[in-house]
C-alpha cells in the first residue's frame, strides 16, 4: 500500500517514473502537485506522506539499454568495423588450441626399453624392456624385431641408458630428454599439472582484473607475458624449470582466452551470440586437428614449443587496432571513453550521425561528467539469483569437464587389456572427433531447445551414460561368469566402449554450453569474473586427469561414481537456470537479477501464466485500480522481464 499512499500524497493517479529515480517537482523542473489535505484511513486517523529522496547515482536508461539503443545505432554486426572485431577475436583460436593441446606431444610417455652396449657401441644381445601399468599414455614394449626376455623386474629401472620410441610425431620430447621414467615418471604428472593450475589461477585473477581495468589492457598484457614465459619454456634445463614456467605460462594464456571470450561476447546482438562463439570453437578445434602434423614437421619439443608462440607475436598489434568493449564502458559509466569510441565506430563504418533516432549521443553528453561505477565479483554474494545461478554453471562445467575423464579411460583403458588401441593417433583423433560432433549436434539443439533446455538434455545423456555404464555393465559382469550365459567380457568391453562415446559426447558439450551460459547471464560490470569462476571450475574437471594418473588409476571407480551423483545433481539445478536466448545481455548486477526461473514450455496463448514477470509486477498499481490485469505476456516481453529483439 506504500505506492498508493505515494500517489495520493502526489495529488494524482499517475504513477511515479522508477527507471531514473527521479520525482516529478523535485528532480527535472517539474511543477510540484499543489498541496491537498492529507489522506485518511480507514479508522479516520491521518498519514504524514514522507518524501522518497531520489537516488544519487541514478542513469539514463537509455544508456543503459546496450542491445536496445546503442548497438543498433551502431549497424549491430551489419558495420564493416565490427565484422573486423569479430573476425580478429576467432584468429588466435587457432593458437589457442595448438596451446591447449601441446602436453599430448610434449609430455607423452613413449615406448622404452634399457639400453646396453659394449665400448664400440655394438648391441650387447641383452635387452630389458620395462613393463608399467598402461595408464593410456602409452604402451611399454621392446622394439620390434628385437628378442623378449620372459620378464623383468623392479630392478631394472636402475639402467642408466634408455632408448626410447616416442609415438607422438617427435623425435624428442621433454619425458626422453631428461628420462621422466620409472622412479622419476611422476615429474611427468607435475608437469601436467602446472599448466593446469596456471589456467585455473588465470582465469580466477584475470577475470577480476578485466572487470575493473578493462579486457584490452589484461588481452595484451597476457600476450607479452605469454611471449616471455613460452619462449622461456623452450629454454628450459631440466624439469623443475619447465614446470614452473608451464605454470605462467597457463596462467597467461588464461587472461587470453577470457578476455577474447567477453570481448567476443559483448560485441554482438543476441541473436547472433551463439554462432560467433561456435565458430571460435570450431577454429580452435581446428588447431588440435592440426596439432599432430604440426609435431611432424617440428620433430623436437623444443621447436615446437617455439613455434606454438611466437604467433602470439602478431597480436600485438591489438593494441593499435582492438579497442576497448564499449559495452563495458557504458555499464561501468565512462561515458567520456564511450563517447570518444562511438565516434569510432561511427567513422570507420561511414556512418551519418542523423541515424541517431534515440538520440544517444546527446543523451551522453548529458552524462560525460559522471564518475565511472566499477563493480567486483564478490558484489554478487548480496544478490538473491544471480549468485545461485553462477554457482549452479560452476558445478555443471565441473562435472561436465571431470566425467569426461572417466569415459576416456573407460574407453581407452584404465587397464592394458580394455584398451581399444595402442596406436596414437587413433586415440587422438577419436576425442578430436568426439568433441567436433558434440560442437555440431550443440547448434541445432541450442538453436531449438535454448540454452537450458539444450544443457539439461547432454546433462541428462551423460547421467545415463554413466549410471549404465556403472550399473548394468556390473550386472553384464555378473552374468558372463555363468556358463550358461552366453555372454562373454567382449560383449561388456563392447558396451562399455558405447557408452563412453556417447557419455564423452554430452560431457563435452555440458562443459561448453556452461561457460556460455554463464558468460549471457552474468551482468557485464562483472562478466570476467563470472567467466573466470565457470572456466576455472571446468579448469578443476581437467585436473581430475593427471591426478589419477599419478595414483596409478587407483580409486578410479569412486570416482566415477562420484561425478555420476553430481550429474543426478545438476539435472535438479539446471530447471533452476533462466533462458537466456535472444535475450539482452544485462548490463549491471539489477539487470542480472531479472534473469529468473520460468517454465521450461511457454504457456499457451490466453492462458493466464501462475506467476507475474518483473515487468508486470513493476507495473502493478494496486487493488484499488479499475484496469482488468492483461492475460498472457506482452508481445515485446520475455519471460525473464527483459526486452527481446
Amino acid at each position: 500500500m506504500a505506492i498508493d499512499r505515494r500517489r495520493e500524497a502526489g495529488g494524482g493517479g499517475r504513477p511515479l517514473p522508477e527507471e531514473n529515480g527521479s520525482v516529478p517537482g523535485a528532480v527535472g523542473g517539474g511543477a510540484a502537485a499543489p498541496p491537498g489535505p492529507p489522506p485518511a484511513n480507514a479508522a479516520g486517523a491521518e498519514i504524514q506522506a514522507l518524501p522518497v529522496p531520489p537516488p544519487a547515482a541514478a542513469c539514463s536508461p537509455l544508456l543503459l539499454d546496450y542491445d536496445g539503443s546503442v548497438l543498433p545505432f551502431l549497424g549491430g554486426l551489419g558495420g564493416r568495423y565490427q565484422r573486423t572485431l569479430v573476425l580478429l577475436t576467432w584468429v588466435p583460436a587457432l593458437v589457442i588450441g595448438f596451446s591447449k593441446f601441446s602436453d599430448s606431444f610434449l609430455l607423452d610417455q613413449p615406448d622404452f626399453w634399457c639400453r646396453e652396449a659394449d665400448g664400440q657401441g655394438n648391441w650387447s644381445g641383452t635387452l630389458a624392456p620395462i613393463h608399467a601399468n598402461h595408464s593410456g599414455n602409452g604402451s611399454i614394449f621392446p622394439p620390434p624385431g628385437l628378442p623378449t626376455p620372459a620378464g623383468g623386474n623392479a630392478s631394472e629401472c636402475g639402467c642408466r641408458e634408455w632408448h626410447y620410441r616416442i609415438r607422438a610425431g617427435l623425435v624428442q620430447n621433454v619425458v626422453s630428454k631428461w628420462d621422466l621414467v620409472c622412479d622419476s615418471a611422476w615429474k611427468v604428472h607435475i608437469a601436467k599439472f602446472s599448466l593446469l593450475v596456471g589456467l585455473i589461477f588465470g582465469h580466477l585473477i584475470t577475470g577480476c582484473i578485466a572487470d575493473w581495468v578493462g579486457r584490452r589492457p589484461v588481452l595484451l598484457f597476457a600476450v607479452i607475458f605469454i611471449l616471455i614465459f613460452g619462449l622461456t619454456v623452450a629454454l628450459s634445463v631440466n624439469v623443475t624449470m619447465f614446470s614452473t614456467l608451464r605454470f605462467f605460462e597457463g596462467f597467461c594464456l588464461a587472461g587470453i582466452v577470457l578476455s577474447l571470450y567477453a570481448l567476443r561476447i559483448e560485441l554482438c546482438p543476441p541473436g547472433h551470440r551463439f554462432m560467433i562463439t561456435m565458430v571460435a570453437s570450431f577454429i580452435e578445434m581446428a588447431g588440435q586437428f592440426l596439432m599432430p602434423g604440426l609435431a611432424a614437421l617440428c620433430r623436437d619439443w623444443q621447436v615446437l614449443q617455439a613455434v606454438i608462440i611466437c604467433p602470439f607475436l602478431l597480436m600485438l598489434f591489438y593494441w593499435v587496432i582492438f579497442p576497448e568493449s564499449l559495452r563495458w564502458l557504458m555499464a561501468t559509466q565512462q561515458f567520456e571513453a564511450s563517447k570518444e569510441l562511438i565516434l569510432q565506430f561511427t567513422h570507420k563504418n561511414r556512418m551519418n550521425t542523423e541515424s541517431d533516432i534515440k538520440g544517444v549521443v546527446p543523451e551522453l553528453e548529458k552524462e560525460i561528467t559522471r564518475r565511472p561505477k566499477k563493480v567486483c565479483i564478490a558484489k554478487v554474494v548480496g544478490t538473491r539469483n544471480l549468485w545461485k545461478n553462477i554457482v549452479v554453471l560452476c558445478v555443471n562445467s565441473l562435472t561436465g569437464y571431470g566425467i569426461h575423464h572417466c569415459f576416456a579411460k573407460s574407453m581407452m583403458g584404465h587397464e592394458a587389456k580394455m584398451a581399444i588401441t595402442h596406436n596414437f593417433y587413433a586415440d587422438y583423433y577419436t576425442m578430436a572427433g568426439i568433441a567436433l560432433a558434440s560442437c555440431l549436434a550443440m547448434c541445432p539443439v541450442v538453436g531449438f531447445l535454448g540454452r537450458r533446455g539444450g544443457l539439461l538434455l547432454f546433462m541428462i545423456l551423460t547421467a545415463l551414460a554413466s549410471l549404465l555404464q556403472l550399473g548394468l555393465l556390473n550386472l553384464i559382469g555378473k552374468y558372463s561368469q555363468l556358463p550358461d550365459s552366453g555372454m562373454s567380457d567382449s560383449v561388456k568391453d563392447k558396451f562399455s566402449v558405447a557408452f563412453s562415446i556417447v557419455g564423452m559426447f554430452s560431457s563435452h558439450a555440458v562443459g561448453s554450453l556452461s561457460v556460455f551460459f554463464c558468460a549471457e547471464i552474468t551482468p557485464t560490470v562483472i562478466r570476467g569474473g563470472g567467466l573466470g569462476l565457470v572456466l576455472a571450475s571446468a579448469g578443476f574437471g581437467r585436473l581430475t586427469a593427471p591426478i589419477m594418473e599419478l595414483h596409478n588409476q587407483k580409486g578410479y571407480f569412486l570416482h566415477h561414481v562420484i561425478f555420476a551423483c553430481c550429474t543426478l545433481i545438476c539435472i535438479i539445478c539446471i530447471l533452476l537456470l533462466p533462458e537466456s536466448k535472444n535475450q539482452n545481455l544485462p548490463e549491471n548486477i539489477p539487470d542480472g537479477e531479472h534473469y529468473t526461473r520460468q517454465p521450461l514450455l511457454p504457456h499457451k496463448k490466453g492462458e493466464q501464466p501462475l506467476l507475474l514477470t518483473n515487468s508486470e509486477l513493476k507495473d502493478y498499481s494496486g487493488l484499488h485500480d479499475s484496469a482488468a490485469v492483461s492475460d498472457g505476456i506482452s508481445e515485446n516481453t520475455t519471460a525473464n522481464g527483459m526486452k527481446s529483439m
